[in-house]
């Protein structure tokens, strides 16, 4: 794509992201779009997409973004003292308690170490779909290791056990508490239940159109039915799960399941990501110093038992300055399923997202294409402060 093709504004300084940008974005037409928005200290200064069928104001669907929604009211939550992290979820839940799950913690629970990755048999679409139903196949669900021994992803279901943990203890559900607290008070336009009004703008997320060399990698890498890969991701269901077409379902995008239901731009994410980054409109960030560090902190390393890669996780919150180098070691954000990436470095006072609406290649902990606009954000507002 052509500097031409790429669209929206850049703030003086900012001119060599635009650069980078349009270099990475030559194959979106292809690929279905993408866009990139960046705050440094509160103010908007990169707000750019390009390829066909997308611009700044499309509504994507972001996938596991919603998780990073969801830490950040659960650590508000934490921080007002409603919830403890030490505390056993059964506490609250005390269905959560069968097959000998009674003494997780939310915080074993939140560093993706509760070993409750699915069910037995697979959750449904209407599951999937649904938090409160998700949860309530769970609470009798026998855990997928020993819990606290290791961790794994909690790819679909994450969002299910945390969110009905604040259900029992708020009588609220982190949707509502996110629309109230966050999305409406600061204009974000990222959504944790979208209006059938806005449904307009939503583009429908696209899969993935591998190269032959990439064909010929899944195909000799195939997921064992019987593997935890396979349970995490519901792929031993039947019919097995099927991501493209999850976020195109309006039943997820109007109840938004907090493990990946989530709808917006990257102007949006990256605004909600800019609420703890720094100061915003006037208002200092709604995360203290020590309540963002406590949940930044590496909770979980090493080999992840679902996924087999190495990795590590906050809580919540996925730490982003081992794969982003040039990041502070406060940073914390989370990727989505189409290689999109958001996250927060307080440090800096950036908040970035960027937003793919076609599946890259592996690109679920963040497309390979971050690794160069990353660099390039942080070098541009290090030149600017």
């Amino acid at each position: 794509m052509s500097d031409a093709r790429v669209h929206g504004t850049v703030e003086p300084g900012f001119e060599s992201v635009r650069e980078v940008f349009a270099a990475v974005a030559a194959n979106e037409a292809r690929d279905g779009g993408a866009q990139l928005a960046v705050h440094h200290r509160g103010r908007l200064v990169v707000d750019l997409w390009g390829g066909d069928g997308v611009d700044g104001d499309s509504l994507l669907a972001l996938y596991s973004s919603s998780k990073g929604a969801m830490a950040l009211i659960t650590a508000l939550l934490v921080q007002e003292g409603v919830l403890e992290l030490d505390r056993e979820v059964a506490f609250w839940w005390p269905e959560f308690a069968a097959e000998g799950k009674g003494r997780i913690t939310l915080r074993q629970l939140l560093a993706h170490r509760s070993g409750v990755i699915g069910a037995d048999g697979g959750l449904s679409a209407e599951e999937l779909a649904d938090d409160r139903l998700t949860a309530a196949r769970l609470a009798g669900q026998r855990p997928h290791w020993e819990p606290d021994t290791g961790h794994g992803y909690h790819a679909l279901v994450i969002g299910a056990l945390v969110g009905e943990v604040v259900l029992r203890a708020t009588g609220r559900t982190v949707q509502e508490l996110y629309e109230e607290r966050v999305r409406a008070p600061y204009g974000i336009d990222y959504h944790l239940g979208l209006p059938e009004e806005l449904e307009p703008r939503f583009r429908t997320a696209l899969p993935m159109l591998p190269t032959s060399v990439e064909q010929a990698f899944l195909e000799a890498n195939p997921i064992a039915p019987d593997s935890l890969m396979a349970i995490a991701f519901n792929f031993h269901a039947d019919p097995p799960f099927d991501m493209v077409g999850y976020a195109n379902s309006r039943a997820v995008r109007e109840r938004a399941p907090l493990s990946g239901g989530g709808v917006g731009t990257a102007r949006g994410l990256s605004r909600m990501y800019a609420t703890i980054a720094g100061e915003l409109d006037g208002r200092p960030p709604l995360l203290a110093a020590g309540t963002l560090a406590e949940f930044a902190r590496v909770h979980s390393a090493g080999k992840d038992l679902v996924t087999g890669q190495e990795n590590a996780f906050g809580l919540g919150f996925v730490p982003l300055a081992t794969r982003y180098p040039s990041l502070s070691p406060a940073a914390v954000g989370h990727s989505g399923a189409p290689g999109s990436q958001s996250f927060a470095d307080p440090a800096t006072g950036l908040a970035y997202s960027y937003a793919r609406r076609r599946f890259g290649f592996l690109a679920g902990p963040g497309a390979a294409e971050n690794a160069r606009l990353v660099p390039a954000v942080v070098e541009a507002a290090a030149k600017a402060a």
